[in-house]
């Protein structure tokens, strides 16, 4: 092993290592808090200033970690955030965790993994171990990042280290947190791999290593592809079910009782956040270029995209047939405009397409969504409504988008004249004025 991997090696074992972690959404913060946790310090790093003021501050916008914690390792001295890249001079190790959207027509856009590289590129010295955790299309942390890197003069695996280690966060999901979930790691060299090996297991149970960044990069997009079809699959069968007059979620509950060979998925009003709707496109995008097009998720894609039009398809059937009214002279409220339960992301959520839609058929729609106090979605804004029995009677139609916890069922049901229920929540409730998805 080359004498800056030894150095590193030591540093990361007695935990002097420096870290620095470039953006602080949904995976970087609590990721810079899990390592900061743990002894090392570590300097939080983003362009929106406003996250790095409130992180000075002690407070946390990030629903899995408590402002509580964000202000014990400030007061310890671990933590810190800048909004500059200057720090990543005297960093060990730097992990990037930046957006990787989709463009206006759907082609990749790693314009954020390219700008942190150069801002790497600059600063990048001997011992420094580079990780990207960014999702994106198998190929990007050769191809793109170890270019720019290389061009310092400084040789992979014996001056400098990367490897590609994809997040694997799970928004409000309690059971599983950032040191219980399986690290996967592939580094450029066999070095690469062993330094990010051994860094992230200071802060997991259990790291996987495998061959190469792709074979990682590959792993990731694979998580989420598995999703996407499964989930188009059962969006595609919910809508077959409702023309054969089959409950698909009793359906579903009686399939899963098989021990083996199942596994159940659920229907819903589309796919949101950034991982199902967006991952898979990646990989599809990256075949395509090589020949291979992935019909699967293609496939899977469109009839995820179709949902809020069929949920708004059959809102307006629904207040038809049971309250003889037209959607243009309706009240519907949307409960939940999050893209998945107990969190306040909206990205990609299906939920603003229904409202859009809803809107542009000429109802007059509200929502209510104790995470989300405002939204802006292309020229629609709308501010949370309270949920309250005499808000509820008002509506002609209230459609459960998101089936968070919070919300009061039993008060839901007993104050609504007509319920869409597109999360199957009010399953154990049999009244006649709720109609499901």
């Amino acid at each position: 092993m080359a004498n800056s991997a030894k150095i590193l090696e030591k540093r990361i074992e007695k935990k002097t290592a420096k870290i620095a972690v470039i953006g602080l959404g949904y995976v970087g913060l609590p990721l810079a808090h899990a390592f900061a946790e743990k002894g090392y310090r570590v300097t939080g790093i983003d362009i929106d200033n406003r996250k790095v003021q409130c992180i000075k501050s002690g407070k946390s916008y990030i629903g899995d970690l408590p402002s509580s914690a964000l202000k014990r390792e400030l007061k310890r001295g671990t933590l810190t955030a800048v909004a500059d890249f200057d720090p990543l001079e005297s960093m060990d190790v730097i992990i990037v965790c930046v957006p990787t959207p989709l463009n206006r027509v759907k082609d990749p856009d790693i314009s954020y993994i390219v700008s942190c590289t150069s801002a790497i590129e600059k600063r990048l010295h001997s011992g420094q171990l580079i990780s990207l955790e960014s999702t994106t299309y198998p190929g990007t942390t050769e191809e793109v990042i170890l270019p720019h890197l290389q061009k310092s003069g400084l040789k992979v695996g014996r001056d400098f280290f990367l490897c590609f280690s994809p997040e694997r966060i799970d928004p409000g999901n309690e059971k599983f947190k950032t040191q219980d979930i399986s690290k996967v790691v592939g580094g450029v060299t066999a070095t690469c791999g062993k330094l990010a090996s051994m860094l992230y297991g200071k802060i997991t149970k259990h790291v996987v290593t495998v061959s190469s960044p792709r074979t990682a990069e590959m792993a990731k997009l694979l998580e989420n592809t598995f999703r996407i079809v499964n989930i188009g699959m059962i969006n595609e069968l919910a809508r077959a079910a409702t023309s054969l007059q089959v409950n698909i979620w009793e359906a579903i509950d009686a399939a899963k009782t098989k021990p083996f060979g199942f596994m159940p998925f659920y229907p819903g009003p589309g796919i949101g956040g950034h991982c199902i709707g967006v991952d898979p496109i990646y990989l599809s995008w990256k075949a395509r270029i090589h020949g291979a097009d992935l019909h699967f998720i293609e496939l899977a894609r469109r009839v995820n995209a179709e949902m809020p039009s069929y949920v708004v398809s059959q809102a307006v059937y629904t207040l038809n047939q049971y309250a003889g009214k037209a959607i243009s002279r309706s009240k519907v409220m949307v409960l939940g405009i999050s893209y998945k339960k107990d969190v306040a992301d909206t990205r990609e959520s299906p939920a603003l397409d229904v409202i859009e839609k809803l809107k542009a058929l000429g109802a007059k729609v509200s929502y209510h969504d104790p995470y989300v106090s405002q939204i802006s979605h292309h020229h629609l804004t709308l501010r949370s409504k309270p949920l309250t029995a005499a808000n509820l009677r008002k509506q002609d139609l209230v459609i459960i988008a998101t089936d968070h916890t919070d919300f009061d069922y039993k008060m839901i049901v007993a104050k609504s004249r007509l319920i869409y229920d597109t999360r199957n929540v009010l399953k154990n409730y049999l009244q006649k004025h709720i109609v499901r998805l």
